[in-house]
């Protein structure tokens, strides 16, 4: 997707004043033939031509993330591509979900937080000087790893992010267009004003999407969204993420190898690196998920892949 000459940096001030919030970014839909760029360097031989369509929806380049003196990530670069599911593997605490995290700047709540290197969405750098940080993360939604409906009805749950944002206008539309594209309307159509604490863990984690796609986001980022739930709830999150690719980007952290393989187009492993006394994360690979799962370049990737270790 392509953003027109609107941007969500807020305008800077020359005079001290707090700068003038900026208009909401457009996206146009059509797709943009062309080159991207050079590759990262984690990506294969077979990328390091021009690029074509579909283009880059985020570009990190040489991303370090630490939390006090305490360095989380270390260059990570790569790009993650406009209407694909992108999984990130890896061992725990390679800093999969803080990478993740770090996509609509979700880790701005720590205080202890830093980030070096560069983060762009649509080329606009999310971590410039003046961002709205709003609406980034309305363009760029998350979706957490133990579902985390409000304490309010169904209804009332995928209405709250469009009403506060000042989208009113055919609120139930936009409702049922919601649960309907998180393959949920069927099962509580005749209950929208029932307590969503009463949904199964399952529907719980589906209305909790259906409550980030309800402001029409361009990106989903989902962190482990089934390690919480059982095989048939995990099988109908697959399902979900298959419905909903192509219409947004979707990133996705999992500990589960054979979910990646199935919902993802392309996968990163992450590992840890010994670097000094403390080992830091690191994106070890970055390629189409066949070649991560069926020949990877390298022999850490084919190691954790193959269950050796991890």
């Amino acid at each position: 997707m392509t953003i027109d000459d609107q941007t969500f940096d807020h305008p800077q001030s020359s005079n001290g004043v707090a700068p003038i919030p900026g208009r909401r970014v457009r996206i146009r839909s059509e797709p943009l033939p062309g080159a991207i760029g050079s590759p990262a360097a984690t990506e294969s031989a077979a990328e390091s031509h021009v690029h074509i369509a579909p283009e880059s929806v985020f570009e990190a380049e040489k991303v370090g993330i630490f939390y006090g003196k305490k360095q989380a990530l270390i260059d990570v670069s790569m790009r993650i591509r406009r209407g694909q599911v992108t999984a990130l593997i890896g061992p725990s605490g390679c800093g999969k979900t803080t990478f993740l995290r770090s996509l609509n700047r979700m880790n701005d709540s720590v205080p202890s937080f830093r980030i070096e290197g560069k983060i762009t969405y649509h080329g606009h750098d999310i971590y410039g000087s003046g961002v709205d940080t709003v609406e980034v993360r309305r363009r760029i939604g998350m979706v957490f790893q133990k579902p985390n409906p409000f304490p309010k009805s169904i209804y009332d749950n995928v209405a709250w992010a469009p009403k506060n944002l000042g989208m009113r206008s055919g609120l139930s539309d936009r409702v049922e267009k919601a649960l309907r594209g998180a393959a949920l309307w069927d099962e509580v159509k005749d209950r929208l004003k029932d307590s969503a604490l009463g949904l199964s863990g399952g529907q719980q984690q589906r209305l909790c999407i259906a409550r980030a796609i309800a402001i029409e986001p361009d990106v989903l980022l989902l962190d482990e969204p089934a390690s919480a739930l059982d095989p048939i709830a995990t099988g109908a999150i697959e399902e979900l993420i298959h419905a909903l690719k192509g219409r947004f980007t979707i990133v996705i952290v999992t500990h589960n190898m054979q979910q990646a393989a199935r919902v993802a187009d392309r996968t990163a492993f992450f590992s840890l690196e010994t670097r000094g006394e403390k080992p830091i994360g690191s994106l070890i690979e970055f390629d189409e998920t066949e070649k991560i799962f069926g020949s990877p370049r390298d022999p850490r990737t084919r190691d954790y892949v193959t269950g050796r270790f991890g």
